[in-house]
């Protein structure tokens, strides 16, 4: 099986510039801090490293600066799942049997860290400090890795697997991890006993996670199908995506300006959505600039009222997600119940009830 890397236009959704050459499916892709440098890497054990088209994205109609080969070519020992590059540097980091650190000037990794996990498949550099990364892997842990030491700085282990981490842009030391039990868990890099907020609402495995650049809302995409917009400090989505021909969600992306939201599915399809559903775009006179600030401003002033809240929060479900919600719910309501008759049957104090930002968490490894 071949695989290739396409650059679009969106503006004209066409195919820029196609970029083949992986052997095998491409895990991971991402870009350096100038946009004139795309790494890639996939389950070929080949980490690929590719020149950005700068004049092709300008005039899409010329494409005679697209280049089909790639700049430089580095093997590995074992399958790559995620790579990602620096804020600010020109090292980048992949992820797969352990986390190797690279340049892009050498064809060996600078350097390597493992701590006992089976396969790394996750990878993010903290955008504030650029010697700070963290991973997940599929043995449920959370690891945090800091280049300036020869060893992880911490290990955190939950119940369940993490598919995906996204730091926060302007809380540095705040990300959010996308969880296998259909919940996403912000935490504190320096205070990992807990975490700070539970997102919920999905009803299937969280597989990938991205901030707004403005670090006040990310976007999810989901085994259940659909795509969900989150506060970053909100327990429910102020917003749901879906169509009927969308299937599996596994990446999604927020645009550079927090207008747009693209998002890959199993259906081989990439789609963009309005980061605000309702949101006019294009050039707005003053009128309507001020109609638009007028209504927010009244939906702001009454959103207590129970009758303008349920208008608000109030989004058309497919059946099977909305049964599926429901079910959940009866779930962990019952799991409550019995939670809460277990105590009151027992000797008291003997059984601490533990909130659910605690509860998911196993131990914590320094």
């Amino acid at each position: 099986m071949f695989a290739d890397i396409r650059l679009w236009d969106i503006a004209n959704r066409r195919t820029v510039c196609q970029f083949p050459g992986h052997q095998g499916a491409v895990r991971g892709l991402t870009a350096s801090t100038d946009g004139s440098t795309l790494v890639s890497c996939g389950t070929d054990c080949t980490v690929r490293l590719w020149n950005v088209p700068v004049a092709t994205i300008m005039d899409s109609d010329n494409s005679s600066d697209c280049s089909s080969e790639p700049r430089a070519v580095y093997m590995g020992e074992n399958a790559f799942w995620a790579v990602d590059h620096q804020w600010n540097g020109d090292l980048f980091a992949t992820a797969g049997a352990q986390v190797d650190i690279w340049n892009h000037n050498r064809s060996q990794p600078v350097n390597s860290f493992k701590w006992g996990t089976d396969s790394v498949i996750s990878v993010r550099f903290n955008p504030g400090e650029p010697n700070l990364l963290v991973t997940s892997a599929s043995d449920r842990s959370i690891i945090l890795y800091d280049l300036r030491v020869s060893s992880p700085a911490r290990k955190l282990i939950m119940r369940t697997k993490t598919n995906s981490i996204s730091w926060n842009p302007m809380e540095p030391m705040n990300f959010t991890a996308a969880n296998e039990d259909c919940n996403c868990y912000s935490y504190d890099a320096r205070k990992l006993e807990e975490a700070k907020c539970v997102h919920k609402d999905h009803v299937s495995a969280v597989m990938d996670i991205d901030f707004s650049p403005t670090g006040r809302e990310f976007v999810t995409g989901s085994y259940d199908r659909t795509v969900r917009i989150f506060q970053y400090n909100g327990g429910h989505s102020r917003e749901i995506y879906h169509t009927k021909r969308m299937q599996r969600v596994f990446c999604v992306k927020f645009s550079c300006d927090a207008s747009y939201v693209i998002s890959g599915s199993d259906d081989t399809n990439l789609r963009l959505w309005k980061a605000k559903a309702s949101e006019q775009l294009g050039v707005l006179l003053p009128r309507e600039q001020k109609r638009h600030e007028y209504n927010e401003a009244l939906k702001n002033r009454y959103k207590h009222l129970p009758e303008v809240k349920r208008i608000v929060r109030h989004r058309h479900l497919p059946k099977p997600i909305y049964k599926a919600g429901v079910l959940r719910r009866v779930m962990i309501e019952a799991e409550r119940r019995k939670d809460q008759r277990r105590k009151a049957h027992s000797a008291p104090g003997s059984i601490v009830t533990e909130p659910m930002r605690k509860r998911r968490i196993i131990k914590e490894v320094d």
